[in-house]
């Protein structure tokens, strides 16, 4: 082994969708992974993008706002663009391992390395130079393969749970379709009745705001006088209307636990206000991506973008008989179970990549010794 510079076994593409061909586009997330674009694409027009075959990586250039090196590893079957800000790079498979170098990189050590490394003042970069210039302790191909085929494995796991995910989101959009079209509706005002209980007696110090994933999230209320914040108690909602045309989504959600928790007092807190409708089926109807877009198109125009209350008190949701709520209700439980499972095995091989990369370099170096 021995240290060498990684720019000796990469090379860097800027292959271009110029005949228009490939129209799935694709951002990069965070967490190391091909994500949806949250950005409005204009498919009819993607001659700029840079194609990333199968077999290549690509990576965005800043660091400063996650903290991350945000790269993914095209292992779709097809190739996809990105935006052409990105940059697109394979590697000699002769020296390495396509995906002994996925996990390489996904190491939070290695994060915490472009972090230090990236340069620049409001947008901290992490260029193809940059790269270029790791220094990397390569261990032989074979060995790479050994440790390759542990990660293969635990991959081949998580993907196979995420399909049962995928039927059901199909089954659980089926019925919801069912219920719009075959299902008389009634609108959300006369379905449900706002409150307003506040943190008197300051009982609960902990903040919570509402993300556009229909979940609660920790918040920061520095200095603020948590008595004025609202209660959110069991199967109570509370929904930031002022961030709808931003989040281009519904920030909604649902408290589910048995105990209260607080939102901002700009916040609308509500609860259903008859036997007919099973919250946890008002969330699912309100969780639906059309209702996302519809209350996006209804919000305002001033610089927040936020939609009025009377229109979002306006939008119509179908009663189907208890049974069927019921039915939706029960997909809907598995649906988040499992999801938040596929959540932790993304965790587990995140974290076991430190050691794949570690044990790796080991078993090299216990080899050199013997020979």
């Amino acid at each position: 082994m021995g240290l060498s510079k990684l720019g000796a076994y990469i090379r860097l593409h800027d292959e271009r969708n110029t005949s228009n061909e490939i129209k799935k586009v694709l951002g990069v997330s965070v967490h190391k992974e091909f994500r949806e674009p949250t950005a409005k694409v204009d498919r009819n027009n993607l001659h700029n993008y840079k194609i990333v075959r199968p077999g290549c990586f690509t990576s965005v250039q800043t660091t400063n706002n996650e903290k991350v090196f945000a790269f993914a590893y095209n292992d779709l079957g097809e190739p996809i663009v990105v935006s052409s800000v990105n940059l697109v790079f394979s590697v000699d498979e002769r020296k390495i391992h396509p995906r002994w170098l996925q996990v390489y990189f996904n190491r939070s050590e290695f994060d915490r390395y472009a972090r230090f490394n990236s340069w620049g003042s409001a947008r901290e970069t992490f260029t193809w130079d940059d790269i270029c210039d790791i220094d990397i302790d390569l261990p032989p191909i074979e060995i790479q393969q050994n440790y390759v085929d542990i990660y293969n494995a635990m991959l081949a796991n998580q993907k196979a749970y995420e399909r049962t995910l995928d039927d059901l989101q199909v089954t659980a959009a089926g019925l919801l379709e069912k219920f719009k079209t075959d299902t008389p509706r009634e609108p959300l005002g006369a379905l449900t009745r706002e409150v307003d209980d506040r943190n008197a007696d300051l009982a609960i110090s902990e903040v919570n705001g509402v993300k556009k994933e229909k979940l609660f999230m920790p918040s920061v209320a520095s200095g603020a006088d948590l008595s004025k914040y609202k209660l959110v108690k069991r199967h109570q909602f509370a929904c930031n209307l002022m961030h709808v045309g931003r989040d281009v989504a519904v920030p909604i959600a649902m408290n589910t636990g048995e105990q209260a928790i607080i939102v901002s007092p700009a916040y609308m807190v509500f609860e259903v206000n008859t036997d007919d409708l099973i919250p946890e089926f008002l969330l699912s109807w309100l969780s639906r991506a059309e209702t996302d877009r519809y209350a996006w198109f209804m919000s305002d125009t001033n610089v927040r973008s936020g939609m009025e209350k009377k229109r979002f008190l306006e939008i119509d949701v179908p009663i189907p008989e208890k049974k069927q709520q019921e039915a939706l209700v029960e997909i809907s439980a598995t649906l988040m179970e499992r999801r938040a499972y596929v959540d932790q095995l993304k965790e587990q091989i995140r974290n076991l990549c430190p050691v794949l990369i570690k044990g790796s370099l080991d078993e090299a170096a216990r080899e050199e010794v013997l020979t």
